[in-house]
């Protein structure tokens, strides 16, 4: 069986790219390799409607409802290769298995490389964030740490005086310049230039000259590439961001392949669940308008 669409990734920006192909009546198969970027986390936040509820139930019901639609074919596993042309396009999976489509859309999200700093991976989802839209609010505006990996995270220690009292740590990645200097202080961010030890307890700072400082949140910028190498493989052109490497697109979602798509984490900046959201149910519709207008 050829397929209309292979989505490669299942989670939030592959389904809603999925149900948009599934109610225009198109055969589409989802391959899913289960590894959600917020599997870590315990609530969602900033979802309208879903606020608050737990991201795998949030998944688990979106699966449910595509599983409605006969024209779904669903597998769990893990996509290892693609080849060929638009119309006919083959996809080859961890078990062997080949499965033929018209379109393949990567849907398969990101990787994030954190700082090396011991004990933050620990804390990674539970008191160290990425996004404040996402988990300031629940910081309560008490006090709040960010960790510099680079030039953007002085972007991140203006924004966040919105949720809480700021302490900016540079942690060596980073020199502060006097114009820069005179931003942050004037938003009230403390800064912070003696490196970091670790991070302990709760959400503590312990620095190299012993000061311990505790924190109700932490916040830092990780640097992220698409989780899987097919895309890349496979020839599309990947472009590099502030936040790291993704796949490029157009405003349709199409990449540099014809008939290969990407929507989600791994095809847009910035990232959130209501934009993946939005990127894939985008990118739905652009793959059936291919479809149906092949020439567009």
């Amino acid at each position: 069986m050829t397929h209309d669409v292979i989505v490669i990734g299942g989670s939030y920006a592959g389904m809603a790219a999925a149900l948009q192909l599934l109610r225009a009546r198109r055969n589409v198969l989802v391959i899913d390799a289960a590894e959600r970027r917020n599997r870590l986390v315990s609530h969602a936040y900033g979802l309208i409607g879903q606020d608050g509820v737990d991201p795998a139930e949030i998944a688990k019901t979106a699966r449910t409802q595509l599983e409605a639609y006969r024209n779904l074919s669903w597998i769990d596993g893990r996509a290892i290769a693609a080849t060929g042309a638009k119309d006919d396009f083959s996809v080859t999976l961890e078990d062997g298995q080949v499965h033929r489509g018209r379109r393949i859309l990567f849907a398969n999200g990101v990787t994030d490389k954190l700082p090396e700093i011991d004990g933050l991976m620990a804390r990674w989802s539970k008191t160290v964030f990425l996004c404040p839209y996402c988990h300031g609010y629940e910081l309560d505006e008490g006090e709040i740490a960010v960790i510099a990996t680079g030039p953007m995270s002085v972007h991140q220690a203006e924004l966040l005086p919105e949720w809480g009292q700021v302490t900016f740590f540079t942690n060596g990645a980073l020199t502060i310049d006097p114009e820069t200097r005179q931003r942050l202080t004037g938003r009230g961010v403390t800064i912070e230039e003696t490196p970091i030890l670790r991070l302990d307890g709760v959400a503590d700072v312990v620095l190299t000259d012993g000061r311990r400082l505790p924190f109700a949140g932490i916040f830092t910028a990780s640097q992220c590439r698409p989780s899987s190498p097919v895309a890349e493989e496979m020839g599309c052109a990947l472009m590099e961001t502030p936040m790291g490497v993704l796949i490029e697109t157009d405003e349709g979602k199409a990449t540099s392949l014809p008939g290969v798509f990407a929507c989600g984490d791994t095809a847009r900046m910035p990232h959130s669940l209501s934009l993946a959201i939005g990127d894939g149910a985008w990118a739905g519709a652009q793959i059936h308008r291919s479809l149906v207008f092949p020439e567009a």
